[in-house]
């Protein structure tokens, strides 16, 4: 396990290598959002893999899945900015054929990880959904492939599954929305309980002026992104950055918080998630004090 001590300026954090997440630390990444005597050391991996590197404690500011953070709410507060919320869309599972929603728990489904909150909503929706972990980007091709009937799709995938012949079952995101009324909280950055309140809220402000930069700064921020873009042309990069880092990232509102509890709790009620979550914001007075 790798401690970080706030003594040494560094803190490491930890991101997906997609394009919204790229957008969203493009400020800190590039030094233009900067913490006087703090370096932030970055790393690139899948959700899936930092979800798990997050049961170690292994980064400072790390992104997760709101599914995970039950798992890891001892060593971690959630940051009050970079959600990433889907507005009545979301995670979907396609297949190479048209298949009723109701018949998916017929079919086998290539999911990208059992502690992402597709997995979490996909359960919630098909509780007896027969599912296998495939890699997040493999997942498209081995549909294609015919080695599985179906699968859950998240990132850049959800804008270009139809150019690849693919047809959408469900949207796990619009479903929500129809259930519950509420956005579907993907996930968000989370931060040590370690680093002490003063570190802590010098990486949250660092986080919001990364984010609020690249609102700012569109255009440079996107031409940053699109290294990270997999599939996409510009005009579908700065679409789906849009669909994920607006002002919802620099701020959940009491919509967007109040959506991760209802979440989570009926995860934990339904049986999927075996901790009873306690979802806390690094903002909030208990952990900060």
């Amino acid at each position: 396990m790798t401690q970080v001590s706030p003594k040494t300026g560094v803190v490491t954090v930890a991101h997906s290598p997609d394009s919204d997440d790229a957008f969203m630390f493009y400020g800190m990444a590039t030094n233009k959002v900067r913490v006087p005597g703090v370096k932030f050391t970055h790393t690139l991996c899948d959700i899936e893999t930092l979800n798990r590197k997050a049961l170690e404690g292994y980064y400072d500011v790390t992104a997760v899945s709101f599914h995970a953070y039950p798992y890891i709410q001892d060593k971690y507060a959630l940051m009050p900015s970079g959600g990433s919320v889907g507005e009545g869309y979301g995670p979907m599972i396609v297949a190479s054929r048209k298949i009723a929603p109701k018949d998916i728990s017929r079919i086998k489904i290539a999911v990208p990880g059992t502690m992402t909150t597709a997995f979490l909503a996909l359960k919630l929706f098909a509780p007896d959904a027969l599912t296998e972990v495939v890699a997040f980007d493999e997942i498209i091709p081995r549909v294609l492939e015919g080695k599985y009937e179906a699968g859950l799709i998240i990132h850049e995938g959800q804008l270009t599954f139809n150019k690849m012949g693919l047809h959408r079952v469900v949207d796990m995101g619009r479903w929500w929305r129809e259930l519950t009324g509420m956005p579907l909280p993907l996930g968000g950055n989370a931060i040590k309980r370690t680093l002490g309140p003063e570190l802590t809220a010098s990486c949250c402000k660092a986080l919001r002026d990364s984010i609020q930069y690249a609102l700012d700064h569109r255009e440079e921020a996107l031409q940053y992104a699109m290294q990270f873009a997999r599939d996409l042309d510009m005009q579908q990069a700065e679409k789906f950055v849009g669909m994920y880092v607006n002002e919802r990232t620099l701020d959940y509102g009491k919509e967007g918080r109040a959506a991760i509890v209802k979440l989570l709790d009926m995860g934990y009620e339904r049986g999927i998630i075996p901790h009873k979550p306690n979802v806390e914001f690094a903002d909030d007075d208990a952990v900060s004090a």
